[in-house]
């Protein structure tokens, strides 16, 4: 019996190689584009045509569901929210789980009473007999794995979730969509968040939302160095774009959303010796108990670092083998076991915060 899966399309070439590969395979793969926002982001109009023309190409049925309404309220209502609190939100984690792969499941079940589905993503899935979950792990390609971005999946959509390219390399997947003679086999990465590509950056996305605050910056000791237009254009660990003359390289350190400042400080006043973390999602193993030890990685493009992690009820402390830079409240922790992801959280504040 032929199995059907849902494809999630987005026009690039990542997710054409995965309907390929499925289709290659013998599935009876429908692709699915989620509309999510107007505009030339990858994932709109330009994709949606991508992505058709993929689908015609394979042979195979091409749907489109409008949820314009879920990335407006979980997404874009979400990041004005954070950014005008003094926070730094990260969006692609919620995206994932709010707007992609909890709406797929249900889609694919719905409107095709199949269970399965599949993305473009570079990550990996795996089943553990011992503990008798699915656990989550990154990508052969560790340059392109997104792991970080997939730990607030539950157990029902990883076990639903099918990753075609967690096993490849990049070049890898280029290769076999030239071999295919794909339409989007050079079609450059997409190297934005989708907001960025469609209003050209994020102070211009947020300019729409949030009116200009004048306020202070201020330097740890509460000295004033300077003016801003509002806390939301800033995030810590900022260096460039202060507008402040200064003999040594300032940093944000902290952004105070009551007093509306923007404080600014030297490189180790940056850096954290820990941290606490909150809304968690134990991906792979069943929440600790008590305080464990693995790796956490505090931003995408960061390195996995030793920590402790020590549960607090409904959040925990993660408390570094050494102090890192630019610890940013809003932004996901993600706690790794090797190349396995054992949960995540989003980061509430440093413990040395002003506040």
């Amino acid at each position: 019996m032929v199995k059907k899966i849902v494809v999630g399309l987005s026009g690039g070439v990542d997710s054409s190689v995965a309907a390929a590969l499925l289709h290659r395979q013998g599935y009876e793969v429908v692709g699915l584009t989620l509309w999510l926002m107007k505009g030339k982001g990858q994932c709109c109009s330009e994709g949606m045509v991508d992505a058709a023309f993929i689908c015609e190409q394979l042979g195979i049925p091409h749907e489109i569901v409008d949820t314009r309404d879920l990335f407006q309220t979980h997404i874009v209502d979400y990041l004005v929210s954070g950014y005008g609190d003094g926070v730094t939100p990260l969006p692609c984690s919620q995206c994932n789980k709010a707007v992609k792969f909890g709406p797929m499941v249900r889609y694919a079940q719905e409107t095709h009473g199949t269970d399965q589905i599949a993305t473009g993503h570079y990550a990996r899935i795996r089943y553990d007999d011992s503990l008798g979950r699915y656990q989550l792990l990154r990508a052969v390609d560790r340059q392109k794995d997104q792991s970080y971005f997939l730990y607030d999946l539950d157990q029902a959509i990883l076990g639903a979730t099918h990753f075609p390219l967690g096993e490849l390399t990049k070049p890898e997947t280029r290769k076999i969509a030239q071999e295919l003679g794909l339409k989007t086999a050079e079609k450059p990465d997409s190297q934005d968040l989708c907001l960025i590509e469609a209003h050209g950056s994020m102070k211009t996305f947020l300019d729409q939302y949030l009116a200009p605050r004048a306020g202070e910056i201020v330097d740890v000791s509460g000295k004033v160095v300077g003016q801003h237009q509002g806390i939301h254009h800033y995030t810590i660990g900022q260096r460039k774009g202060l507008g402040i003359a200064a003999p040594e390289p300032l940093y944000v350190v902290h952004l105070d959303p009551v007093l509306n400042r923007v404080i600014v400080g030297n490189r180790e006043n940056a850096g954290s010796p820990d941290c606490f973390v909150s809304r968690l999602n134990w991906v792979s193993i069943p929440e600790p108990q008590a305080p464990i030890r693995c790796q956490a990685q505090v931003r995408y493009r960061s390195a996995a670092v030793p920590v402790q992690v020590i549960p607090l009820g409904n959040r925990v402390r993660l408390v570094f083998d050494e102090p890192q830079f630019g610890i940013t409240p809003g932004q996901a922790a993600v706690l790794y076991d090797g190349d396995c992801v054992l949960g995540g959280g989003i980061i509430e504040k440093k413990t040395d915060s002003p506040l």
